[in-house]
């Protein structure tokens, strides 16, 4: 259970600069630009090798990967917004553009890129990604205070 202020702490990308992926068609990163690294507090060959999912946000909803690995697997490209976890369990916001990447006809691997969020748009789809899970998975994102004693009977329970 995290319960460290960083989790609170927010990356801003910056507008010049694009986030750039490349993964295996089993969505293991490939290729990591440094401003992926750096935004998501990684080192590049702590990022090379592993599942894309390592910076998957617990506010992310299923349903957006389930919808976002259907629309790939259909040939088509998807974009959307996407809020990422760090290495320090802070977070930064995308709009992701991923596509599929061909050679001589046969798709071989996937692209991403990634450019910054406004923030009526960030708010926008927080708000938008709480309703989801609440609907599909049945959580709530939570903040509240607690004892100690208290944080420890919740911790023996999760």
């Amino acid at each position: 259970m995290d319960t460290s202020f960083d989790m609170f702490i927010e990356t801003e990308v910056p507008e010049n600069e694009l986030i750039i992926s490349r993964t295996d068609l089993g969505g293991r990163i490939t290729h990591a630009n440094e401003t992926f690294a750096k935004i998501s507090g990684y080192e590049v060959d702590e990022l090379v090798g592993k599942p894309h999912s390592i910076v998957r946000h617990p506010d992310m909803p299923k349903s957006v990967f389930k919808e976002l690995w259907s629309t790939l697997k259909s040939g088509k490209s998807w974009q959307g917004y996407i809020k990422n976890r760090r290495k320090d369990n802070g977070y930064y916001w995308v709009h992701a553009d991923i596509s599929g990447v061909y050679k001589d006809g046969a798709l071989v691997e996937y692209k991403a890129l990634r450019s910054p969020v406004d923030r009526e748009t960030k708010i926008k789809m927080q708000n938008h990604y709480d309703v989801l899970r609440k609907a599909e998975e049945k959580s709530s994102r939570v903040v509240l205070y607690l004892t100690d004693e208290q944080l420890e009977a919740v911790a023996k329970i999760i």
